[in-house]
């Protein structure tokens, strides 16, 4: 049986998923795109509480992003800068451009809808550990799901490094 789209959804009512790593990073995340049945556009709740950020500074070189902030306040940091960040505030990070990441600078939960272009390729640089990940595949809105992914640092290597020439 095929799981029917919902025609709406309300952000209150998404069950919410918690990814917890350390001691900095926790968000709780309810898949909105998703549950609309909606392949190309990315769109999803984010949690977070205070002290806290769903994810490492990154950028994506293929998916733009936008985040719609629903309440609480932070900082968005994008580049060198560490700009506020409050409710009715619309975030950019188009593809290719700077790095960003969103923290929770207040004291209550910053919540707020991040949308995405769900490309069937991505490559997603990691500027704080030096790392990146690639995910390509047919039908692809997740890591997880691509049916091709990795992620780690970059060895610097000649095009025929590794290839048996002889």
């Amino acid at each position: 049986m095929t799981d029917t789209p919902a025609p709406i959804v309300n952000i209150d009512d998404l069950p919410l998923e918690g990814m917890e790593q350390g001691t900095r990073f926790a968000v709780e995340t309810g898949e909105i795109g998703v549950t609309l049945g909606l392949n190309g556009l990315g769109a999803m709740l984010h949690v977070v509480q205070p002290g806290k950020t769903a994810f490492p500074f990154h950028r994506h070189h293929v998916s733009d992003e936008m985040f719609l902030i629903l309440s609480g306040t932070g900082e968005y940091r994008i580049g060198n800068q560490h700009l506020p960040v409050k409710a009715g505030d619309c975030l950019g990070a188009p593809a290719g451009g700077e790095a960003h990441q969103i923290i929770n600078t207040g004291d209550e939960p910053l919540r707020y809808i991040g949308f995405s272009n769900n490309a069937q390729a991505d490559v997603v640089e990691y500027p704080d550990s030096g790392k990146i990940s690639v995910s390509a595949g047919p039908g692809t809105t997740h890591f997880e799901n691509a049916s091709f992914s990795g992620r780690g640092v970059l060895t610097p290597a000649d095009y025929w490094d590794g290839e048996e020439t002889e």
